[in-house]
């Protein structure tokens, strides 16, 4: 093995601390800065205390000694802007979820990472990620047949970030939940075809700011659009105290659930489920590994954009490529 991969974070929140904490289980990886717009009084580094602690605008000064940036904003406000911004300069790696936005953020790192000659994989968590893969993987095998998402029950870090961006939210937490009724009928070979609202619900915990108008908060949760607007969404107003201790919890989950037919009409089901404790800290973990597949491609000589289904598999596993033939 030769040189470790030099990995650094920008974004401390919880998807930063994640990454923090899961680097160190990688043997072929070392952190070696991390970046945040936070006051740095109020910042301690979890796990790596040796490790630099900077502001963000020190990032251009780390041009040559960093591998990897992994960006850990949220994809509301920083990844659309931090996204092409750091691609001309690093390869990167991020979670941006925003479905519905994926091809005009891809087309922006594509861009600028091509122009700096490095490698940006884009949109790998889990979902967008993992179950992207899965989805394709099922209707690949199986074209005659269909495929359902359901995510939850659990937080969802983007839909609360998001939350947490509304003028007069001091802190906030979103739970999807989907709806057992349209699971059991996908399950059950009915096929059934299923609207957003039909399959999920969103539960929302908020802690307002003294004097916030609370109608006006909900009002803005409610029509947000790609995130709540085609939900049944259920906004709650709590104290600070509620918050820290019913809702301090990141557990998530969901399943990718394909039913296909063979032959004369033969019932084949696909399904991958995840059940996750802590949904940062799985994040996190999706994303060093994409880490390594982008090192891996930067050092092959590629450059641009990529997605989940441009890397192949073994780019991804530390393993030596004999031991994984």
């Amino acid at each position: 093995m030769g040189r470790k991969i030099r990995v650094a974070i920008c974004g401390y929140g919880n998807l930063g601390r994640g990454v923090e904490s899961e680097i160190k289980k990688n043997k072929d990886m070392e952190l070696v800065a991390v970046f945040t717009r936070r006051r740095k009084a109020c910042c301690i580094l979890m796990t790596a205390s040796d490790t630099p602690l900077l502001g963000t605008d020190y990032i251009p000064d780390w041009k040559d000694k960093i591998d990897v940036l992994i960006l850990c904003g949220g994809s509301k406000s920083d990844l659309p802007a931090q996204g092409p911004l750091y691609a001309k300069s690093f390869n990167t790696v991020d979670s941006f979820d925003t479905h519905a936005k994926i091809p005009e953020y891809f087309a922006a790192v594509d861009e600028a990472a091509k122009a700096g000659g490095n490698v940006s994989v884009i949109s790998v968590g889990w979902d967008p990620g993992l179950f992207s893969l899965m989805r394709l993987y099922s209707g690949a095998v199986l074209p005659k047949g269909n495929t359902y998402s359901f995510w939850g029950e659990g937080v969802s870090q983007g839909h609360s970030e998001a939350i947490r961006r509304i003028a007069g939210v001091e802190d906030a937490i979103q739970y999807t939940i989907p709806v057992a009724s349209a699971m059991e009928k996908v399950r059950a070979g009915k096929n059934p075809k299923l609207t957003a609202r039909e399959k999920h619900q969103r539960v929302c915990y908020v802690v307002a700011a003294k004097d916030a108008d609370t109608k006006k908060i909900e009002k803005s949760i409610k029509t947000m659009p790609d995130y709540f607007a085609d939900y049944d969404t259920t906004v709650h107003f709590i104290t600070y105290n509620e918050f820290v201790n019913e809702h301090s919890k990141m557990r998530h989950g969901g399943n990718v659930i394909h039913i296909g037919r063979t032959g004369d009409g033969n019932k084949q089901t696909m399904e991958f489920s995840l059940k996750l404790d802590s949904n940062p800290e799985f994040t996190s973990s999706v994303l060093i590994a994409f880490a390594r597949a982008a090192f891996r491609m930067a050092a092959a000589g590629e450059s641009g954009a990529r997605t989940i289904f441009d890397i192949p598999p073994g780019l991804l596993a530390a393993n030596d490529p004999m031991e994984l033939l």
